[in-house]
């Protein structure tokens, strides 16, 4: 408590004080004059000794602004845990909570036989049985120290624009403002945060010139975040991309991305904030987690900045966030409905951040096996590998894919050498290591890629992963109907009859195909 006084005592203090002096001195100017009372002894000696001149009024001085900084009730807020609430972030569509258009019927027997018996999970059994799509998902995580994006900063290479097409962007920042005492107790500064989307945008959603235009040297000093390429391929075809859900949460920022024709069968999203950092509630570490359901199947993504440093002991801090994280994380169970309520009661899960596990070796021999590349020797080493096999591991029952490139911290800013290897003198040493990492778990999630991207902008290096997905959706009325009320079906084509049929919604699926 005594640190936290001292972060907010030059604020808070002195900006009690106006509003106290200002609030006196407001009073006494607006105060009535007194009423003269009967006349008593004391009142009349009072009259008759000389009354002292009576000092003038200061003006009132208004408190002024200060720009970040948190009033006491903000700090209350955070200090006792208290959220913003489930659906308090940005979206471009709104999604469908409690639709009718999106619900369909429950039987009475509460769960459906594809339901996880010990969560009961109520899931709809659908008439038909259910049909598997697949879909490809992209997911990144970047810690970019605190540094504002350029305007020319042109993410669509990190974002394997030319590359996909994916149904699914997943994407982590960590640090997207400078972890200062201001920025952790004050109101979350959203604006460095609306650049980062706002690029994210214009690389994915991609004019049909710059689509046909190739590679012919347009883009003349424009920055590029370069991926490290396990592959190549890739059409030219113009696409749109929706954001479903962006939350920010200090410097952890999670936005989810889907193509635009999905949108109408994503709802109900919500979110969830877990401060970890100073006091164990702050939001300088933690996790901001995002849910939501893409047909008949729930995902939720957590992206996570853990405890940092290499020393002895560190590692025990992040295995507690980590399970701080997924035992405080909860998400409304809905309105009549027992939807998950934790990270792992959802069928598909994906884990992203900067979650500042070390190699446990000595820093010389560390960076000896980089420059030699020794991958498997490290790996060995490496923290979050070990807590992902240990049995009673903050990781058990999570997956990595294999890790064949360098480690992605940390190193100079606008550098490729590694911090900390005697360029300056009496700076601090750090070892490199796998601090950015993405995890996965729950059956239909399979990764196709998982690499690095060559980027200066910070001290990390940005890490990506590819997976195939597979999403459960019912063979009934309500999937036939949303796709002929898709905009990947041309109104031009349903006849009249069908228009009438679709408006009045009681027929069924062999009816309807008859009027197309």
């Amino acid at each position: 408590m005594a640190g936290l006084l001292r972060l907010i005592s030059p604020y808070h203090r002195s900006h009690h004080r106006k509003r106290l002096t200002a609030k006196n001195n407001a009073a006494q100017a607006s105060a009535p004059p007194s009423q003269p009372s009967s006349p008593t002894k004391k009142n009349a000696a009072a009259a008759a000794s000389p009354s002292p001149a009576p000092s003038p009024v200061k003006p009132t001085q208004q408190p002024q602004p200060l720009a970040g900084v948190l009033w006491p009730r903000l700090v209350v807020n955070k200090l006792f845990r208290k959220t913003s609430g489930s659906h308090a972030f940005v979206a471009d569509f709104p999604v469908a909570d409690d639709a009718a258009a999106f619900e369909p019927e429950f039987d009475d027997g509460g769960c459906s036989p594809d339901a996880d018996a010990s969560r009961c999970v109520k899931r709809p059994r659908p008439q038909e049985p259910s049909k598997t799509l697949k879909y490809k998902l992209f997911a990144s995580t970047w810690n970019v120290g605190g540094v504002a994006p350029p305007d020319d900063l042109d993410l669509s290479e990190w974002l394997d624009a030319g590359d996909g097409p994916y149904d699914m962007y997943v994407l982590g920042f960590q640090e997207v403002v400078p972890l200062r005492a201001r920025n952790v107790l004050g109101a979350d500064k959203n604006r460095i945060g609306m650049r980062w989307i706002e690029l994210i945008r214009a690389a994915l959603n991609r004019s049909s010139q710059r689509a046909g235009a190739g590679g012919g040297g347009s883009d003349g000093g424009r920055q590029k975040v370069h991926p490290v390429r396990d592959g190549g391929g890739g059409g030219d075809l113009t696409r749109d991309y929706r954001c479903v859900v962006s939350k920010q949460m200090v410097g952890i920022l999670l936005t989810v991305w889907v193509r635009a024709d999905l949108r109408r069968f994503v709802r109900r999203a919500s979110v969830s904030c877990v401060g970890c950092g100073v006091m164990g509630c702050l939001g300088n570490k933690g996790a901001v987690s995002v849910r939501f359901w893409l047909h008949d199947t729930s995902f939720c993504f957590v992206c996570c900045h853990l405890a940092s440093g290499g020393r002895e002991g560190d590692e025990a801090h992040r295995n507690a966030d980590a399970t701080e994280i997924l035992s405080r994380t909860t998400f409304p169970r809905g309105h009549a409905l027992n939807l998950p309520h934790k990270i792992l009661d959802h069928d598909r899960v994906i884990l992203l951040g900067d979650l500042n596990y070390r190699i446990s070796l000595p820093e010389a021999k560390t960076r000896l096996l980089v420059e030699r590349q020794d991958w498997k020797t490290l790996l060995e080493n490496d923290q979050l590998r070990a807590e992902v096999s240990r049995g009673g591991g903050a990781f058990r029952g999570w997956s990595e894919g294999a890790i064949a490139f360098s480690p992605t911290y940390k190193y100079y800013p606008n550098s490729d050498t590694y911090y900390g290897g005697g360029r300056n003198k009496g700076e601090k040493r750090r070892a490199p290591a796998w601090c950015d990492r993405i995890l996965w778990r729950g059956a239909g999630l399979r990764q196709t890629r998982y690499n690095r991207c060559e980027s200066r902008l910070s001290d990390h290096r940005p890490v990506r992963a590819v997976f195939a997905v597979e999403v459960d959706a019912p063979r009934n009325l309500n999937s036939l109907r949303s796709f002929f009320m898709s905009e990947r079906f041309d109104d031009r084509a349903r006849s009249p009859a069908a228009d009438r049929m679709l408006r009045k919604g009681d027929v069924n699926s062999a009816r309807f195909a008859e009027t197309l």
